[in-house]
């Protein structure tokens, strides 16, 4: 069946109307009157197909789609970005996206990613589930989409030995990967409901300072910083170093489960090219799989990871890392809607974020057409 289009607009133009004869005249006002009704009946028409709905729908398929002739891909050199590593190592991505030229961009995270998308720099990236809310409450809705999900669960918040539990953090600082990421917001959250006062100058104050995940271990080691909430591997490199897990993020939620990564893409990307995303959500599906096939082989599942975070110009990992930091993660492209209203909560308390409505913000249809059953799939 042929694209349904909108209703054709009709231009009224007045003319000049004083260089007949009157005999001349007398015949214009007739059309002139009729025009007028038309115009009149037709903007009642448009009001109508507005009320109902009809007037969008039209101009909603009016949007020509298309296979993409590119996608510009961003992704972090974390485990938990496993399926991004996975998927182009295995050229899972290349695969699927056929004739779309691929290009890959390696962030640090994810506030600089989602700059990247909102600059038109980059098509879809993985990142934390807060930028991204981040940007489509600032962008009123219009500037993503999270299409799936990627990994649940990651996220600890290490201290070192010097720190004997949760009352023990007044006056010292910790450190997350950067200002309104998930871990911060996460760090923030967890803080003020144990009572303390982030970055302020009372008795019972935090101070937390931004640091690229590669570096923390190392300031940990030193002395420099008390504590991190770090993704994986790097939560479990620093353990393994000395530092120990005061709080694993898992124990915060009701089932333990809530998104790390999610796949994210352009609104005007995802309505021009749906054929594209959904070959691209169909290649983090075969990541998944892939990730939950070979559970059993951690010496194949090390040596992949490790050849993904080499392309990502990250350092590979001992499989012993690997092994520890996969523990704590669960791969599925589920998007586990269901928590991004907590998530916005704890972006406001933290001062991150602003309240508005989330509707839009999870978007499916792609997913479900990747994965029928939602409730049988990973």
């Amino acid at each position: 069946m042929g694209r349904q289009q909108p209703p054709a607009l009709t231009t009224v133009t007045a003319g000049d109307g004083g260089r007949a004869a009157s005999g001349r005249r007398r015949r214009g006002w007739p059309l002139v009157l009729l025009a007028l009704a038309l115009l009149a009946a037709l903007t009642v028409a448009a009001t109508a197909l507005r009320s109902n709905g009809t007037l969008a729908a039209w101009e909603a398929t009016a949007v020509e789609t298309s296979d993409a002739a590119e996608l510009r891909l961003g992704y972090f050199g974390n485990l938990t970005h496993g399926p991004a590593l996975v998927g182009l190592e295995n050229d899972y991505f290349a695969e699927e996206l056929g004739d779309t030229a691929l290009s890959a961009q390696v962030f640090n995270s994810g506030p600089t990613a989602v700059e990247a998308m909102n600059a038109g720099s980059v098509d879809a990236a993985f990142v934390g589930p807060n930028p991204a809310i981040n940007s489509f409450v600032r962008s009123q809705g219009r500037s993503l989409a999270v299409v799936a999900g990627a990994a649940s669960g990651g996220a600890q918040f290490v201290v070192r030995p010097a720190v004997a539990g949760p009352e023990d953090l007044a006056g010292r600082t910790v450190a997350s990967p950067e200002f309104g990421g998930t871990q911060d917001v996460a760090l923030r959250t967890w803080l003020t409901e144990q009572g303390y006062e982030v970055d302020g100058d009372g008795e019972r104050s935090v101070a937390i300072t931004p640091m690229a995940n590669g570096q923390t271990i190392s300031m940990l080691r030193q002395g420099r910083v008390d504590g991190a909430w770090l993704p994986q591997p790097w939560a479990t490199g620093a353990v393994q170093d000395g530092a120990r897990v005061l709080v694993d993020e898992r124990d915060l939620w009701s089932d333990g489960r809530y998104p790390t990564t999610v796949l994210v893409v352009r609104r005007d990307y995802l309505e021009r090219h749906p054929e594209t995303v959904e070959e691209l959500v169909r290649a983090l599906q075969r990541s998944v799989d892939w990730l939950h096939e070979h559970e059993e082989e951690p010496e194949l599942l090390a040596a992949t990871l490790n050849r993904g975070l080499e392309r990502a110009q990250t350092e590979t990992l001992p499989q012993e890392t690997v092994a520890g930091a996969l523990e704590a993660i669960e791969w599925t492209t589920d998007p586990l809607a269901d928590t991004y209203p907590q998530l916005l909560a704890d972006g406001v308390a933290a001062g991150t974020t602003e309240e508005a409505s989330l509707e839009g913000l999870v978007d499916t249809a792609v997913l479900d057409r990747v994965r029928p059953d939602p409730e049988g799939g990973a």
